[in-house]
């Protein structure tokens, strides 16, 4: 799905992000749309988490820009960007212990300010449409980490963001698993008008929930397009060449 310029899209332009002498992230321009996914990959270490830290506040900019809809808001801290419509998961589930599910997914409606009885309504909503409503009123550190995972995508959705952007979600994941995660993440899509942002090595979802790649190496982007062409593309095989992704990329699976 194509984004028109400027407009209901989160961009990072020239985005940096230097630790000492490493170029963590460079030169690197990153845009979705709203209603799209777009897959996030690379090997490991080509810098996919900075570039979401970038685009989410949490680390500072060596250079660049962060925009939704064409404004502004490089500088701005998490919180500011939350409320400003840009949600996000974490490698780890991050799930209070000790707290029921819904309360889990009720503290993300409260933290940008919805009531609480309406932030309780939503938690609800969320869980049904993730398949854990039954799971409400259990403790979160007592799921299994296939359900942890999904209330983290929950919690993320309360702040009722028009970007969401994940931190391989499907890490730990068996197959059914994985196929109910990627389920959920096209419900979320058709439901919501959100752009999505999916950092992953699960090719198998990424396959099946993303229109277009992005593809980092060593911080710099190497490829981006339409998903089924760039993952043909030499410079993407080469960068992943002796992994299970560059070997599956090669084989057209």
């Amino acid at each position: 799905m194509s984004t028109s310029p400027d407009r209901q899209r989160l961009e990072g332009r020239g985005l940096s992000v230097h630790f000492g002498a490493v170029k963590a992230v460079d030169q690197v321009d990153i845009a979705v749309g709203r209603g799209e996914i777009l897959g996030l990959i690379g090997p490991n270490g080509a810098g996919k988490t900075t570039l979401l830290n970038a685009l989410t506040g949490f680390v500072q900019l060596a250079a660049g820009e962060v925009c939704i809809d064409g404004r502004p808001l490089t500088g701005r801290p998490p919180e500011q960007l939350a409320l400003a419509g840009i949600g996000r998961t974490f490698q780890a589930a991050r799930l209070f212990g000790g707290l029921r599910v819904l309360e889990n997914v009720e503290i993300g409606a409260l933290s940008v300010g919805i009531r609480p009885a309406e932030a309780r309504l939503q938690a609800w909503e969320l869980l049904d449409r993730v398949g854990l409503a039954d799971a409400a009123n259990r403790d979160a550190s007592a799921l299994p980490h296939g359900e942890q995972r999904l209330v983290g995508v929950a919690r993320a959705m309360a702040i009722r963001p028009a970007f969401l952007l994940l931190d391989e979600p499907a890490a730990g994941l068996d197959e059914d698993e994985s196929d109910q995660l990627a389920e959920v993440l096209r419900g979320l899509r058709a439901d919501f008008p959100i752009g999505m942002v999916v950092v992953e090595h699960d090719m198998r979802l990424v396959m099946s929930v993303c229109e277009r790649l992005h593809v980092l190496d060593h911080g710099r982007t190497i490829a981006q397009g339409v998903a089924a062409d760039v993952r043909r593309d030499p410079a993407v095989i080469e960068a992943y060449l002796g992994t299970e992704e560059g070997q599956h990329a090669a084989a057209g699976h």
